[in-house]
């Protein structure tokens, strides 16, 4: 019973924060779910019981779905606990899991000179990447022009344009973003396998 009054308090908090994200009065929210602006200041303060009926429609004006507005906050995985992949000149953190971001990955890289760019390592495929120097230089490659990155810069680029990112005059760390394609590009190792996912944590409360 204690578990099924907390999620329904998380439910009401998220009618309530979601309706003033979107900047709309109770009213405004009312009349595109076909409530009473009163009926929907009891569910949101806890004063109604909040019935599936209501809730199908709140859901849809709020641009979002049933199972989200009704989903556990308990033990929601949080913290990210990512495996080094290590390979020769370049290791590798995943700091996402494929389901939490529809296949977009995002991914922590220390690049040393033991990795050139050669010209065959150059990958094209569909789309664009993204990175971000968290420290040293990069060296970006796009077709026959080389990009120095410094520190706290960063770059985006359609990878439909033979690249390759490198390590200029000593180690380079970068944050870097890739669709479907580029992980695949990228990432994957000489056994055709990418690096693990990060085992998922719940985030500690006091």
């Amino acid at each position: 019973m204690t578990q099924e009054l907390a999620l329904d308090t998380v439910i009401r908090q998220r009618i309530r924060g979601l309706r003033l994200a979107r900047g709309w009065s109770l009213e405004a929210l009312a009349a595109r779910c076909y409530l009473s602006p009163s009926n929907l200041s009891r569910i949101e303060t806890g004063n109604r019981r909040i019935a599936l009926d209501q809730l199908v429609p709140i859901a849809k004006a709020l641009d979002t779905t049933l199972d989200q507005l009704v989903e556990s906050a308990e033990d929601q995985d949080v913290v990210i606990r990512p495996e080094p992949s290590h390979e020769r000149g370049r290791t590798t953190w995943l700091l996402s899991s494929e389901e939490t971001l529809h296949g977009v990955t995002v991914a922590k890289m220390r690049i040393t000179p033991e990795r050139p760019a050669e010209p065959e390592q150059r990958g094209v495929h569909p789309g664009r990447e993204w990175f971000t120097v968290m420290s040293g230089t990069a060296r970006l490659q796009l077709g026959d022009r080389t990009i120095l990155v410094e520190t706290g810069d960063a770059a985006e680029f359609s990878t439909m344009v033979p690249h390759a990112i490198s390590a200029h005059d000593g180690p380079v760390e970068i944050l870097t973003i890739f669709d479907h394609d580029g992980e695949r590009a990228h990432l994957h190792g000489t056994d055709g396998n990418p690096p693990k996912r990060p085992a998922m944590k719940p985030a500690r409360t006091d």
